[in-house]
């Protein structure tokens, strides 16, 4: 659908001349005088009708030599959070439908390809991804509720259980009848101490580290995991026979106590594509280093996501290995941490002064 192709020019023209942003995203003026371009809801002065051109996107603008005006920057897609925040709602209660692009443009009344990348920008990820993920929310409240996995499949929207089964097991890292069982059939290993920041609580899976929390005691911390997989199999440690647990318990406790380098071990991340990105960018961060939420957007392809990574900073199940605390605020504070502040700024005083010392 190009947008532009219905309206005629005394219409574009008559937007500028109102300055009504209604019209933003379905096409953009330039004004031959200054060399720039903008948007029809531009507070600027309007140039006079001789000295208007209009193209159906920037990329067309740019082309022609034109340069984006610093006032409305016809740019900058985060102009647009309140329309997109709009559209992501629409998304949400109509996930299960089939919503095409080219419909979703045509409600906002923009381009498609305009809309895909303010939507991105605002959003880190595609209308695409967003339903998705809306879909696969809806289908994790479903299992939980106990309702049958074909039948959660097919009311989350799911057009047949190939197609989730195609994409969907990633997403929550289990088969979806082991998600509604709540880690049924799984075995979880898990041992708790006492560190320098308070109780500790590591646990794993065949695949590798599913835990690792801080609590005021072993027994909350206990609650926690329960929660977490309500009806796997957990065995406590040590005294089980599982060694390899307690072997990288102790190469934890090591790294906090005395500052050794951070203990490789393998880790079985559960989370959205969105969310491991975020889990696996951290992962590179250097010991005393810190990064902001918008640098971890950036880091991993998703510029102007920086509250989504924050989010997926915040649902970190796995403290310490996967370094959620080394993410600042833009202006240098702590920000949040799931485990409270003042583990946060030790986790990074101890860090830094480490870092000093070698």
């Amino acid at each position: 659908m190009d947008t532009q192709s219905q309206l005629t020019v005394d219409e574009m023209r008559a937007a500028v001349a109102n300055r009504d942003s209604s019209f933003d995203g379905r096409f953009v003026y330039a004004v031959i005088t200054t060399g720039v371009y903008c948007r029809p809801g531009c507070p600027a002065r309007p140039a006079r009708p001789e000295n208007q051109r209009f193209f159906p996107g920037i990329a067309e603008a740019e082309a022609a030599g034109f340069r984006p005006c610093k006032r409305c920057r016809p740019d900058n897609p985060l102009y647009d959070v309140e329309r997109m925040a709009e559209l992501a709602r629409y998304i949400e209660t109509h996930a299960d439908e089939k919503l095409r692009l080219v419909d979703l443009a045509e409600r906002q009344r923009l381009s498609p390809a305009y809309l895909q990348r303010a939507f991105k920008a605002v959003f880190g990820v595609t209308p695409k991804a967003y339903q998705d993920a809306a879909r696969l929310k809806t289908l994790k409240g479903l299992l939980k509720a106990g309702e049958g996995v074909t039948g959660a499949i097919y009311e989350s929207g799911y057009g047949s259980p190939s197609r989730f089964y195609e994409k969907a097991a990633r997403h929550i890292g289990m088969t979806p009848g082991a998600y509604r069982g709540g880690g049924a059939g799984e075995s979880i290993a898990f041992a708790c101490r006492q560190t320098a920041f308070g109780h500790l609580m590591m646990a794993a899976t065949d695949k590798g580290v599913c835990f690792v929390m801080f609590g005021d005691s072993c027994d909350d911390l206990s609650g926690q995991l329960r929660a977490e997989f309500p009806h796997a199999a957990l065995v406590p440690s040590p005294g089980t026979g599982e060694r390899r647990l307690d072997q990288w318990m102790e190469a934890l406790e090591v790294h906090l106590a005395e500052g050794s380098p951070r203990p490789e071990l393998p880790l079985d991340l559960r989370g959205t594509a969105f969310q491991i990105k975020v889990w696996r960018f951290l992962l590179s961060i250097p010991a005393g280093d810190a990064v902001s939420y918008a640098e971890v957007a950036a880091g991993i392809g998703r510029p102007g996501a920086a509250r989504a990574a924050g989010s997926a900073c915040g649902k970190n199940r796995i403290a310490v290995l996967v370094p959620c605390h080394r993410v600042l605020r833009g202006d240098g504070e702590l920000g949040g941490y799931r485990w409270g502040l003042d583990r946060k700024r030790a986790l990074l005083d101890a860090e830094r002064r480490h870092k000093i010392e070698r």
